[in-house]
């Protein structure tokens, strides 16, 4: 059974800070690319941060040196450090999971349920 579950989120003044965490459970999260996006009111899911098996980051314009991903091996966790937030940052936030074959074929992506972050001005 494949679980993905965030925590974290929250009500924070804009110039403030958040971290989200995702716990996987039932993927080889060690070998497993993991991604946090987020969908605000209206408007459609986008991607946040990206953080690979090997450590590779990539990052939205929109959050390039606010925010950082980390991701924890031996916690099966990946977190999302949010600084400098900014009303527009108000969104639910979704971990996702990429599962790859050897031969690195996407296979299947497993999503959170999504945390709320909402950021006041």
């Amino acid at each position: 059974q494949v679980q993905l579950v965030e925590s974290g989120g929250g009500l924070v003044q804009a110039g403030g800070s958040l971290r989200l965490s995702c716990a996987a459970s039932g993927i080889p999260f060690s070998s497993t690319g993991m991604g946090w996006y987020r969908q605000a009111p209206g408007k459609q899911r986008e991607l946040v941060a990206f953080i690979s098996v090997g450590g590779f980051t990539l990052f939205a314009d929109s959050v390039r040196d606010r925010f950082t991903i980390f991701r924890d091996n031996a916690k099966n966790t990946v977190d999302l450090q949010m600084n400098s937030l900014k009303p527009e940052d108000t969104a639910v936030y979704y971990c996702k999971a990429e599962i790859r074959s050897v031969g690195r074929s996407l296979l299947y992506n497993y999503w959170g349920q999504g945390t709320q972050v909402t950021v006041s001005s």
